[in-house]
């Protein structure tokens, strides 16, 4: 991943949507938090935000843990022993962006399917099933990522989730949902938490995306897979004290945050369209079905990292190049409309001038 150089705080951050910073009322909710040792059980604010997640999701429980990579790696380590094998998504951010956390801390293979746009189907799946012989890795869990990073934002269409769901579990497979931005994908769709979730084992949730918070995730599922989390969380040096702290800003978002990603969907496409017909810009407008932007500057005859360098040091605005030639923006609560039109005429005039 190859990112904007470092600055301060740029005109407007596009770079991704773990740049938001608390708004003053979550601020004030995490100062008036109520707080007490998580670790016995005793942080009531952190309990609360555990409780609400779970009944969102439709799950028996669920956990508050620092963050979204450490749900993956914990609900790999819980489903597989050392030596198995996952099955997701070539594009998976599992595979890519967690520092060989799969192979490293649960100790397994993961087997890839090339799907479209980051989705795969239940054929997929059962093209890639292996024989049960002992001279191969055991399969035992599919892992999907909602909304698709890599491929753009794309939400999972339930039919299809179903569908690689109950291949999963006619192979005695289970079903774990990376749901970093899982609520980008409920607003987009219409469809609920708890609809999502139904066909998962485990799934989580990312705080410090859309929903704006400093730091955290909550990972929910059956009560006896969470009991097992709780001792990985501590495994893996994710036991926390006076987690309500933070807890504080999970459960204000969940109130306050979620209804508004539609403006961050809005100004995503408001972006790419501002910017679609720009010179030596490609864009598919059809591809933007969330909060994030992908475009191809190879048409101006530079790289993605030195048109990244240049919107940063000529407008103050950060986005990051993902490939030679593609970069991506990303929308979130930091950025308004004003911000996207700055964006736009920014991408524009580099591209000119490019």
């Amino acid at each position: 991943m190859v990112s904007s150089p470092p600055t301060a705080q740029p005109r407007v951050n596009l770079h991704s949507d773990t740049a938001t910073r608390p708004t003053p009322a979550m601020r004030k909710a995490i100062a008036e938090a109520e707080v007490g040792d998580e670790q016995a059980g005793e942080d009531p604010t952190a309990r609360a935000l555990q409780d609400r997640v779970a009944e969102l999701l439709g799950k028996e429980a669920a956990v508050f843990l620092p963050s979204g990579t450490m749900c993956n790696e914990i609900a790999y380590r819980v489903w597989c022993d050392h030596g198995d094998e996952i099955i997701l998504e070539a594009n998976s951010h599992a595979l890519h962006f967690e520092v060989g956390g799969p192979g490293a801390l649960a100790g397994v293979m993961c087997r890839t399917v090339e799907g479209t746009r980051g989705i795969f189907t239940a054929d997929q799946v059962e093209a890639v099933i292996r024989p049960k012989i002992r001279h191969m890795p055991r399969q035992k869990l599919v892992s999907v990522e909602n909304t698709a990073n890599l491929s753009g934002g794309t939400v999972w269409p339930m039919d299809t989730l179903t569908g690689v769901a109950d291949a999963a579990r006619e192979h005695g497979m289970k079903l774990h949902m990376d749901g970093a931005r899982l609520p980008n994908a409920v607003v987009a769709s219409g469809v609920s938490f708890a609809e999502f979730a139904a066909p998962c084992d485990s799934v989580w949730i990312d705080l410090s995306k859309g929903l704006g918070c400093p730091i955290g995730a909550v990972m929910a599922g059956g009560a006896d897979f969470i009991e097992e989390c709780w001792r990985f969380k501590h495994q893996f040096g994710g036991a926390l004290r006076q987690s309500g702290i933070v807890a504080a800003a999970g459960l204000y978002a969940l109130d306050h945050h979620v209804d508004r990603l539609a403006e961050d969907h809005a100004n995503a496409k408001r972006l790419a369209e501002g910017i679609e017909d720009a010179r030596g810009i490609a864009v598919d407008l059809d591809s933007v079905e969330t909060n994030m932007v992908y475009f191809d500057v190879a048409g101006t005859g530079v790289s993605g990292a030195e048109f990244s360098r240049r919107l940063m040091v000529e407008h103050e605005v950060k986005i990051s190049a993902l490939a030679p030639t593609v970069l991506r923006a990303v929308t979130h609560l930091d950025v308004d409309a004003r911000d996207i039109e700055f964006a736009i005429q920014a991408i524009r005039s580099v591209a000119a001038e490019a």
